[in-house]
């Protein structure tokens, strides 16, 4: 696979990731899907499948009750998704959670109470 076709698949990642977006924001009705955003699509080179990882606001409970409601609306989103991007084969996609946003507030938060940690043993003296 060449440089054009990483490009390519890129490309077509990028697209995807913005239709799902407005699909998800013009034409879901169910309740449960709320504060969903993409963050990033993985496609496979012969861009059979997509990967779609998504950030979802809220408690535990609500993330859960948003994912479930992604989950059943898969199917729907595909066929979305195939009327409007122009492919030989619209991906399959799958929905994952894309922790990386909740890990840089864990770190964050560890590296206040670092400081925190240091300023205090530092009045100490």
């Amino acid at each position: 696979m060449g440089m054009l076709d990483y490009k390519r698949v890129d490309r077509i990642g990028e697209t995807i990731r913005s239709e799902i977006s407005s699909i998800l924001l013009q034409e879901i009705n169910d309740p449960r899907i709320q504060l969903v955003s993409i963050t990033r699509v993985k496609v496979t080179a012969d861009l059979r499948h997509a990967k779609i990882y998504v950030s979802i606001i809220g408690s535990e409970e609500k993330k859960k009750d948003t994912f479930k409601g992604l989950q059943s609306a898969r199917g729907f989103i595909q066929r979305k998704l195939g009327e409007r991007i122009r492919l030989r084969y619209t991906p399959e996609i799958s929905f994952t959670l894309d922790t990386i946003i909740d890990e840089g507030i864990h770190i964050q938060e560890l590296l206040n109470k670092i400081k925190k940690d240091a300023n205090s043993s530092d009045d100490e003296k």
